[in-house]
């Protein structure tokens, strides 16, 4: 199952080229990231500031195929292919009108807010 969250191009995101500044791509991942913690009805930032628990990236790629442009709408997809005790793997798929331009995978390991070490997923996140 995916997850999707559409995203608007905003003048900041794009370099003198007046295209997305490439490391730009990774905050729209984690912007689709909280976006889909909304929708399972947990706030990203209660699961940091009440929960006490982080999900720092270990591990980030990407490939970028086509250029975005200011103004452009896009949509993120995301899909978690894996789940292991302490971490989580998350691919996304960028898409402007249909068109692949950017893919990626980031894994974030589950860690204590209080001692910054890694943890088991809790029950209600890992549902």
């Amino acid at each position: 199952m995916a997850f999707e969250s559409r995203i608007k191009v905003r003048f900041g995101d794009v370099d003198h080229a007046q295209i997305v500044y490439f490391p730009t791509f990774f905050h729209f991942f984690h912007s689709a990231f909280e976006d889909f913690f909304d929708e399972q009805g947990y706030r990203y930032r209660d699961s940091l500031d009440v929960d006490r628990v982080g999900w720092p990236a270990v591990h980030a790629e990407a490939d970028f195929r086509k250029p975005v442009r200011f103004g452009e709408w896009l949509d993120v997809e995301l899909r978690i292919p894996k789940v292991t005790e302490k971490s989580v793997t998350l691919d996304y798929v960028v898409r402007l009108e249909g068109d692949v331009t950017c893919t990626g995978r980031v894994i974030v390991a589950c860690i204590s807010m209080d001692t910054y070490r890694g943890i088991p997923i809790p029950g209600k996140y890992r549902a």
